[in-house]
């Protein structure tokens, strides 16, 4: 089995891993791994004055840091992932690339707002949800 782990480096990524760990069905070298995180997009105007260089160091320094604590649990477990990071909104790219990876499980973490907030608020969750035919596993 393919499977797509979003990542944010939150409390809630903490708890996807421990389910993840939990759960031997989902764990181990039978599965395929990739584990994603997007990196939110500086302003345009920041973005703009600075060195492309500067603003790409800052995109992959800002996903390393996520990475970092999620390829020790990872190691500790004897799994090898691909790491896959992007720029710009979560919600539309975290969907686009479970469709376009073929995935057969994507996970991830989530807050856990009531319905209501997250209509209010729009979360990434529910931005995935809408946009992803890839079956979802919310772990809150």
């Amino acid at each position: 089995m393919q499977i797509l782990v979003a990542v944010d480096g939150s409390r809630f990524t903490k708890r996807m891993l421990a389910y993840l760990a939990a759960h031997d069905e989902l764990l181990g070298n039978r599965h395929q791994y990739t584990v994603l995180t997007v990196v939110p997009a500086l302003p345009s105007r920041a973005a703009a004055v600075l060195d492309r260089a500067v603003v790409k160091s800052h995109y992959e320094d800002e996903a390393e840091r996520i990475f970092k604590p999620i390829r020790g649990f990872l190691a500790r477990q004897g799994i090898e992932a691909a790491y896959v990071s992007r720029v710009g909104a979560a919600g539309e790219l975290i969907a686009r690339q479970a469709a376009a990876g073929r995935f057969d499980l994507l996970m991830m973490g989530s807050h856990g707002h009531g319905s209501l907030s997250g209509l209010v608020m729009g979360s990434v969750a529910a931005k995935v949800l809408a946009g992803c035919r890839t079956p979802l596993l919310l772990v809150r």
